[in-house]
């Protein structure tokens, strides 16, 4: 009987990032409340985002902003880990911004539990930073894929790679 298959990953598109990070630098740069505030944004195009403003409210406003066009650009906020806003130069503040890429193993664990606690005739494996799931019925990996969706996991999840041969 022939195997089908999917990936549960969780990755966030850098290039919607990137175009999104420059829509909001255009508003940032056009608002009046913004103005003069010496505010901006840094992507280093891997992982980390950096907003820095004059002062909390200011960046606060920045980061409105840019989680706006992020949705907008259909990038998961679920995906984004924010870090404390701190002091910087030139009396300034600075907040870094994380994003996940891939599944870190302690939730790829609760993946596969979860998956394992349904008692469908699948098997989930860890494979690096993701979860394959294969089984012999597609309507059983559906199931899957509906009961996992209703849970939440605390990451942004895509389901990639369906195969059915």
């Amino acid at each position: 009987m022939a195997e089908n298959t999917f990936d549960i990953v969780s990755k966030v598109d850098l290039q919607e990032v990137s175009n999104a990070i420059n829509q909001a630098l255009k508003e940032i740069h056009t608002r009046f409340d913004l103005k003069d505030s010496r505010s901006n944004i840094e992507f280093d195009h891997k992982e980390a985002i950096t907003l820095t403003s004059a002062d909390d409210y200011k960046i606060k406003a920045v980061n409105d902003i840019l989680q706006a066009k992020l949705v907008k650009r259909g990038v998961p906020l679920k995906a984004l880990t924010y870090g404390p806003i701190e002091p910087a130069a030139n009396s300034t503040v600075r907040q870094k911004i994380t994003m996940q890429q891939g599944i870190p193993t302690e939730k790829a664990r609760e993946i596969v539990k979860e998956i394992k606690n349904s008692k469908k005739k699948v098997q989930a494996s860890i494979q690096g930073d993701l979860v394959r799931v294969s089984g012999k019925d597609r309507d059983t990996l559906q199931d899957v894929i509906t009961m996992l969706r209703q849970r939440d996991f605390g990451i942004d999840m895509q389901f990639t790679n369906y195969r059915s041969n």
